[in-house]
């Protein structure tokens, strides 16, 4: 599993003009599922996400997580970055879970994730979204489980 995280100021997500998913300070993920990904995989993305300190302390520094600012996490999913990009002019997206995978685990990852973190808001698999957030810093990183 991949997840793009931005540590933000607010974000939401809107589906045919209406917003379905909403926070304030926190971070927004967008997710992506390949082939190889299992509930272990999902359970242990989620893990580093909540736990990854990239909010400033006292000292400025990042060195708090989002379990220690309680801010939000607005979970949104996005295929295209399971994308290979490493040649030619188009995307491949060979490595990506069939659509029934990919929206199986997002779902198992949502509702892991609210039952273990109390502000948890989503996007909507399949989709087409438009997503707004205000990048603090900007902060942006990408991990990989």
């Amino acid at each position: 599993m991949i997840a793009l995280i931005q540590r933000v100021t607010q974000a939401n997500v809107s589906v045919a003009g209406v917003q379905i998913g909403a926070i304030e300070r926190g971070i927004m993920a967008l997710i992506a599922i390949q082939k190889q990904d299992t509930e272990k995989s999902a359970q242990r993305l989620f893990e580093r996400i909540v736990n990854y300190r990239i909010f400033p302390d006292a000292d400025d520094r990042m060195n708090l997580n989002l379990q220690a600012i309680q801010g939000g996490l607005l979970l949104v999913p996005q295929f295209t970055l399971a994308a290979d990009t490493d040649s030619g002019n188009r995307p491949s997206f060979t490595p990506a879970a069939s659509p029934e995978k990919g929206e199986e685990l997002f779902n198992y990852f949502v509702s892991y994730a609210k039952n273990n973190f109390p502000n948890i808001q989503t996007g909507q698999f399949g989709a087409d979204m438009q997503v707004a957030l205000v990048n603090d810093g900007p902060v942006t990183f990408t991990l990989k489980v």
